[in-house]
């Protein structure tokens, strides 16, 4: 069993020890030393990183895990021989960072609870953000500001942090906020003064001044309750002041101020949604007038109209393929599209003996495409630059003469 040091101080970053023991764990070296400062992955709390220093070599320690046996395992750039002596340094930003969270969440969690009574369920702490799922069936955005606003009072007032080691059956009567759900031996307290009470192997601050701040991100709902993140300490400098970066930009492109933006950023999704409801009624209606013309010139039983049109796209010729046969008379539209990714539309009347979804799967099988539909419209999509505009249109070409002639396409 690793001694854990971090257990009495999470900022010890130098330390020194001696390897145990060296396992082959999928052809990584995974260093086992008799104490350690660096933390393993667990409880949510990612693992550190660091260096392990000996006999003139500087190991990189890129991950670090629990055994189930109590061993610590080092995973790092290469192997030592079992009794060396090494020296441990911890990467202390990254423990910093790590405390900052660990502690802000275990602040936040107590305010839920305190505040409405939603206990926390799991915790996450990402590279960029952390989370916590809250046993709740819904929780307001005033809900939210109101803990974020008793955790960073709480955070303010710099209340002192300690660890203690107590027996379960003790702990059982201390009124913990959480209780690990087996356990064995002592479990190990982290008692926000006057505010939280809960166990945990964590690494955290010496008092809640540490955390600097905490700042909520995002509330959505997840299959176990409610899920918040949110970043503490460095990360919420740095992610208010990507926050308000992008918004400064913005605010530069509608030259208003920031607090403006989204106002503006509405008036534009209804200008925009305007402009979009115009320019579709304009396809429309050069859709109509294309059928109109297009039908003018077209002659037979059925009339079968074959055009490829290069410079549109899916949705004008999707138009023109339901505006040539709405009509009554007997109606084949063989049509595509070469702008965006190229597109073919096959449509008829209703009641004609042709099956657009077979015509479409055998036009796509020849030109290496993919597409299908019902047996009055069908659509289809070649990879871009797969096959030329005029590859196309000679294979519509071939496909109406062979309806022309009463044979079903091969």
């Amino acid at each position: 069993m690793t001694e854990r040091l971090y257990y009495h101080d999470s900022f010890l970053y130098d330390f020194d020890a001696r390897v145990v023991e060296v396992l082959d764990r999928n052809s990584r070296a995974a260093i086992v030393l008799d104490r350690t400062a660096f933390y393993p992955t667990g409880g949510g709390q990612v693992h550190d990183t660091g260096l392990l220093l000996a006999e003139g070599k500087q190991l990189d320690v890129s991950e670090v895990a629990d055994e189930e046996d109590g061993r610590i395992l080092h995973f790092a750039s290469a192997p030592l021989a079992s009794g060396t002596p090494v020296r441990g340094q911890v990467n202390a930003a990254r423990r910093r960072d790590h405390v900052q969270q660990h502690s802000g969440q275990h602040v936040l969690s107590a305010a839920f609870i305190q505040l409405f009574n939603m206990p926390t369920v799991s915790f996450h702490m990402g590279e960029e953000s952390c989370t916590i799922d809250l046993e709740s069936t819904g929780l307001s955005a005033a809900q939210a500001q109101k803990a974020e606003l008793l955790a960073n009072q709480v955070i303010a007032e710099d209340r002192p942090v300690a660890i203690r080691f107590v027996p379960l059956e003790e702990a059982r009567t201390l009124g913990l906020r959480k209780l690990p759900p087996k356990q064995t031996g002592d479990l190990r307290l982290i008692d926000i003064a006057d505010f939280d009470l809960t166990a945990c192997g964590g690494t955290h601050v010496r008092a809640t001044g540490q955390i600097g701040s905490i700042l909520l991100r995002k509330i959505e709902k997840v299959k176990q309750g409610m899920r918040v993140e949110f970043v503490c300490g460095l990360r919420a400098v740095n992610t208010a002041r990507r926050d308000y970066t992008a918004l400064t930009d913005a605010a530069a492109l509608y030259s208003s101020h920031i607090y403006d933006v989204p106002e503006q950023i509405r008036k534009g999704q209804v200008e925009s949604k305007s402009a979009g409801k115009a320019q579709h009624k304009l396809l429309e209606e050069l859709a109509e007038l294309y059928a109109e013309r297009l039908l003018a010139q077209a002659s037979g039983s059925p009339q079968i109209i074959t055009r490829v049109f290069a410079e549109r796209d899916a949705v004008f010729i999707k138009l023109l393929a339901q505006k040539l046969t709405a009509g009554k008379n007997g109606v084949i539209a063989l049509l595509a599209s070469g702008a965006g990714q190229p597109t073919l539309v096959f449509a008829q009347t209703p009641g004609q003996p042709s099956n657009m979804g077979q015509l479409m799967k055998d036009a796509m099988a020849r030109l290496g495409g993919r597409g299908g539909g019902t047996a009055e419209m069908a659509q289809g999509g070649l990879p871009a630059g797969a096959r030329s505009m005029v590859d196309v249109e000679q294979a519509l070409h071939s496909i109406a003469a062979m309806l022309q002639a009463g044979q079903p396409p091969s």
